[in-house]
């Protein structure tokens, strides 16, 4: 696919190193090129995709391919996952984060900790990844494996993902529903809010529930971030924020960034691709409104879900530009949406 690569886009969330784990990719692959999921090196600067969190998420005993085709239906309400021990956890994270520092070594990427590192990498035309975790199940309640994690570039952390852990609880796949689904966070999950403060680590809202934000937003000095959300207004999946948390997100000076999913993005929740670029605008419509143009940008979650036809994979995000460009959107907001959010919210939580 053709068209234009700027502004550059770095990207709120993708799981590249979960395929990475299991073996269903390899380095050489992300490297040269391949034709299964969203991300390679090719596609990426065939679509200007610059950079982004690269998610570390350990999976649970659940049968993916039944996960997905249950949200194909008009409505759905999946259990939450079992929790996932922490042995597991740090195995299945100490993998992830080596194949992010393998592919450094490699020069496919650059490991970057600061939002200065982040812009030279991009000014050299090198990936700039930033370590993420989606789930802290391998963080320990002492935060040994946090300051260990933090020490080989963590710079950004979800409590949970759609599962509980000894920190809190994540929203379960439900539509339609609201965020409103149980418990916030634990006495081990507020410590672990101010353990990633006093580190410089993003918490990264995506997941949690309505009452895990608000204890979040309740306890943080640093700006309130949902890496890969959507409007609930749009899409009432309990994934979404609805506009009350926005409001709280816009109030931190946060930000969100734009989720592609399918399930959180299309108005009837379905997990199916056949959907045009104009349901995306409207989403990214809705957050500029309540959060200003200064607090919106891009989460992909490629090679973590099922995207628009359109856009297909990493280098489609160049009819994702095209789109925005035709819908009125000027080169100073496309350039906020597409890479100056993110550094400037980055620039204000993340610690050398």
């Amino acid at each position: 696919m053709s068209g234009d690569t700027s502004p550059p886009i770095f990207d709120g969330h993708n799981d590249l190193l979960f395929h990475l784990h299991r073996g269903s990719i390899t380095r050489d692959e992300v490297i040269h090129g391949h034709a299964k999921g969203h991300i390679d090196l090719p596609r990426a600067k065939a679509g200007g995709f610059a950079g982004g969190m690269f998610a570390i998420f350990v999976p649970g005993r659940m049968d993916g391919d039944s996960f997905m085709t249950a949200m194909e239906a008009a409505s759905y309400d999946l259990p939450l996952p079992e929790a996932v021990g922490w042995p597991e956890g740090v195995r299945v994270a100490s993998s992830q984060a080596a194949h992010l520092v393998a592919l450094e070594r490699a020069g496919a990427v650059a490991l970057c900790r600061t939002a200065a590192e982040i812009e030279r990498a991009m000014a050299a035309g090198t990936i700039a990844a930033v370590m993420h975790m989606e789930g802290a199940e391998a963080i320990d309640a002492e935060f040994h494996m946090l300051e260990l994690f933090h020490a080989a570039g963590l710079r950004s952390l979800g409590p949970v993902w759609s599962r509980p852990t000894i920190f809190g609880n994540g929203v379960p796949m439900r539509f339609p529903g609201d965020p409103d689904t149980g418990p916030g966070l634990t006495d081990a999950g507020r410590a672990l809010v101010r353990a990633c403060n006093d580190l410089g680590i993003l918490i990264d809202l995506s997941h949690l529930n309505e009452k895990g934000f608000d204890d979040v937003a309740a306890i943080t000095g640093a700006p309130l971030v949902a890496t890969h959300s959507n409007a609930h207004a749009l899409c009432p999946s309990t994934r979404n924020l609805t506009d009350r948390q926005l409001a709280v997100i816009a109030e931190s000076d946060g930000m969100v960034g734009l989720n592609f999913a399918a399930v959180f993005l299309r108005e009837d929740g379905r997990m199916r691709t056949d959907f045009g670029l104009d349901v995306m605008l409207r989403h990214l419509d809705h957050l500029i409104d309540r959060l200003g143009e200064d607090r919106v940008g891009l989460g992909s979650d490629f090679d973590g879900a099922l995207v628009s036809h359109e856009i297909g994979d990493a280098a489609g995000l160049t009819a994702l530009r095209a789109a925005m460009r035709a819908h009125g959107y000027d080169e100073a907001l496309m350039a906020k949406l597409c890479h100056g959010n993110w550094l400037r919210v980055l620039g204000a939580t993340l610690s050398p």
